[in-house]
């Protein structure tokens, strides 16, 4: 979560237990987040998502991120053998591919992922595939032999319960973590997912493509109506309203999953997880 996800943020998720992560772009230079994440982290664990689109400017970054920490993850292009490779000779990180198809979780595995991420066509932000959270799990669970995380739209405890019972090695979750005190999303965007009442209130759009075209994504329905009204012509600009972002924040990317509904108030992130985990055994 690109200007959401802070050393703050992914410190905190990594204190409380679960797997903190940062993203390659943000307002400080790449090595002072990590250097801050991991102090904040304690024992914890922090990762790194990558844009496969965008890594190959940045491989210096890359092979940092798996050299210093547990995690380096890429998403949106097809798995990449040779990127693989070089954060096996860069560290010691894991390495995952997010995916959206069966066919791109065997395609990561044959090129030596260590664990895959199965997102559903749930989940906020950009989306990869177009098949449900669950359908998508169970597909992957049964082509590969690698740890599988499932992800789009969770945001309660049930459903981290649900996914894992199915076969999930793990929950990706990122629309709560948003509504956090440690998040960087700017106060009316956690506000906005705050007053969303379901999943209805978001849309699967490609109108947020400036800079990223034939990108689909989520958003709050909000949103979308708000640039409409904003007499401005498609695509809009992608950039998720930080903290750091002015303007009119109603009418700008406010990405949300379908969980969203299930996000009631700003809480410390150490709270979110406590609550995801509690119907775990």
């Amino acid at each position: 979560m690109g200007g959401v996800a802070g050393p703050e943020l992914a410190g905190a998720v990594a204190a409380a237990g679960a797997l903190g992560m940062l993203c390659e772009f943000d307002v400080e230079p790449s090595t002072e987040r990590m250097t801050q994440a991991l102090a904040l982290a304690g024992d914890g664990a922090v990762g790194m998502g990558f844009f496969g689109h965008w890594v190959q400017s940045d491989l210096a970054t890359f092979e940092e991120a798996a050299a210093r920490l547990r995690l380096v993850e890429v998403f949106w292009t097809e798995p990449d053998p040779e990127l693989i490779a070089r954060a096996r000779r860069a560290g010691t990180a894991l390495v995952a591919w997010q995916v959206g198809s069966v066919e791109s979780a065997l395609a990561a595995v044959d090129a030596g992922c260590d664990l895959v991420i199965a997102q559903g066509v749930e989940a906020g932000g950009h989306v990869r595939g177009t098949t449900p959270r669950d359908e998508l799990l169970a597909a992957v669970l049964d082509r590969v032999d690698v740890p599988v995380v499932a992800a789009g739209g969770i945001a309660t405890a049930q459903q981290v319960a649900d996914v894992m019972a199915a076969g999930a090695a793990a929950a990706r979750v990122g629309t709560r973590f948003v509504a956090t005190t440690e998040s960087r999303g700017h106060s009316a965007y956690k506000k906005a997912l705050v007053d969303a009442g379901s999943g209805e209130d978001t849309v699967l759009t490609e109108a947020f493509g400036d800079g990223w075209p034939d990108a689909p994504h989520r958003v709050l329905r909000s949103a979308l109506e708000a640039a409409e009204r904003s007499g401005a012509a498609p695509p809009y600009p992608v950039s998720t309203p930080s903290r750091h972002v002015e303007g009119e924040i109603a009418a700008m990317a406010l990405y949300a999953g379908t969980g969203v509904g299930d996000v009631r108030m700003i809480t410390p992130a150490s709270d979110v997880i406590a609550e995801l985990v509690a119907d775990l055994g």
